[in-house]
């Protein structure tokens, strides 16, 4: 086992002396380290002994008194702070703080060297190491051994847990929801003192940190290779396991984690050839209903989810925070956006939650397999609708309508009436007429912007737009002419995404 802060200081060749805190002297110390930096705290991962010369202790007793209790709720076991140096006065309030925490407060005789203490600790430790290698083992073992049950994840947890001799928590630290589907969630005073909302604890800082909220030791510490596991350890027993075994054990947690990463991108891609072939028409109705319910989408009452952001990366994961959160669902991402099929009774917030915020998301109708291809048409025409009206989340025929249209079938009319010429001339002159439409739009009907902003010839813009109103008829000076082929523009490309 590793020295005790009485021990320690009974050794006589050191010399050392307890200032305060006699009730913390059953404190076993795992490590002793040297800091002179102003928060003290941030870089103990528990059980050590820290060091100072006096530059990290502050002159006020209010500063003084936050230090220690800092500390102990870091889980230091011990301060030591060396005599003669740099130390300014420990006021009775500080000393009182140590007492009363409490937190051993030792005196370190001056010329003493710190690699003297330092030595004399990891001397007592050589059992702790070894006791720590095989400990270590274990928690590897476990990896193989969780892979061989059905279960894979709770067998992890729990048998590292039994190790630990602690209670383990993966949660996604942007909102506290439990990482993995079959997690437990955190303690209800846990979710009280960490609500995201209330901004009392931070869970962006150090990614291996104690805290104390309501008098009991937690750990918070990041999972290596996923950027917002975090895994929250509440230790049942003292002394609090050991920060090396720890940090192995979230090294399992993480491989785990990213096994299962690899096997929803599989399932992912796996999907995606299926809602593929459904949208082009490639595949039967019957074998639809069968992969779908291979999926886990009920293949009568669906909707169809259509996601879009500025940045398309960020919709990389949306397929797996949808499994985490208990959605099972078949996603195929195109360009900008996201298009997902899942059950019917999906609630707005939890699309909105897997998404992430700036996002818009668009909604179609319920449907069935036999309607995947209409139901693909109404999401993209709600996607439109939501960012026409300035919303996160719009689901079609319902709120309000989108340039002044309540349905796709309207908005296809309108392109069709409007751009159908220049698509059928396109498609046997292979022209440009539609970018440089787009363009000439976006240009504010400047010839030379346009010009440039396409690398062509003034005269060419003139030609091709001059092409556009013999073709459709229009009068292109018109303002409201120019305003009815932007309004199919938009709605082209919404349906087309």
């Amino acid at each position: 086992m590793a020295i005790t802060v009485a021990e320690l200081v009974a050794e006589p060749q050191l010399g050392l002396t307890l200032l305060a805190g006699v009730a913390g002297t059953g404190n076993r110390i795992t490590w002793a380290h040297t800091s002179d930096l102003p928060r003290l705290w941030e870089w103990v991962t528990g059980g050590e002994l820290m060091m100072t010369n006096g530059l990290s202790i502050p002159s006020d007793p209010a500063g003084q008194v936050a230090l220690a209790e800092a500390l102990v709720d870091a889980g230091a076991s011990a301060l030591a702070i060396g005599e003669k140096m740099h130390a300014p006065e420990l006021m009775p309030e500080f000393l009182a703080a140590c007492e009363q925490l409490p937190l051993p407060l030792i005196n370190i005789p001056y010329p003493l060297p710190f690699i003297a203490i330092a030595r004399s600790v990891a001397e007592a430790s050589l059992l702790e190491e070894s006791r720590r290698l095989r400990q270590t083992a274990r928690v590897y073992d476990l990896l193989r051994t969780a892979g061989t049950s059905e279960d894979h994840w709770q067998g992890l947890l729990q048998g590292l847990a039994a190790e630990l001799d602690a209670e383990l928590f993966v949660v996604d630290r942007r909102c506290l929801h439990p990482w993995h589907p079959d997690g437990a969630p955190l303690p209800d005073f846990l979710q009280a003192e960490w609500d995201p909302l209330s901004g009392q604890v931070s869970l962006t800082g150090k990614n291996f940190q104690w805290h104390r909220p309501r008098g009991r030791h937690v750990l918070m510490m990041d999972i290596p290779t996923h950027a917002n596991a975090l895994l929250v350890v509440l230790p049942k027993s003292e002394p609090h396991p050991d920060a090396v075994v720890l940090l192995h054990a979230a090294t399992v947690l993480g491989l785990e984690l990213s096994r299962t990463v690899l096997a929803l991108e599989s399932q992912r891609r796996l999907g995606a050839e299926v809602l593929l072939q459904a949208v082009d028409g490639r595949v039967g109705v019957a074998e639809l209903e069968s992969r779908l319910l291979s999926f886990g989408v009920p293949a009568q009452h669906f909707v169809v989810v259509s996601i879009a952001a500025d940045d398309g990366e960020r919709l990389a994961n949306v397929h797996v925070d949808l499994w985490r959160h208990g959605l099972s669902a078949v996603c195929l991402r195109r360009f900008n956006t996201f298009h997902v099929a899942v059950a019917a009774d999906v609630a707005d917030d939890i699309l909105l939650h897997c998404a992430g915020p700036e996002v818009r998301i668009g909604i179609s109708s319920p449907t069935s397999a036999t309607g995947i291809q209409r139901a693909l048409q109404e999401s993209l025409w709600a996607l439109g609708s939501a960012r026409g009206n300035g919303l996160n989340v719009a689901r079609y025929a319902e709120g309000p309508s989108w340039l002044g249209l309540t349905s796709f079938e309207e908005g296809t009319a309108l392109v069709q009436r409007l751009l159908g010429p220049i698509f059928a001339y396109e498609q046997s002159q292979q022209g440009d007429l539609i970018v440089t439409l787009r363009t000439f739009l976006d240009a504010q009907r400047s010839w030379q912007k346009t010009a440039a902003a396409l690398f062509a010839h003034r005269q060419t813009v003139i030609y091709r737009i001059r092409k556009i109103s013999e073709l459709t008829g229009l009068d292109m000076t018109e303002t409201s002419t120019l305003a009815q082929l932007w309004f199919a523009l938009q709605i082209h490309e919404a349906m087309h995404n």
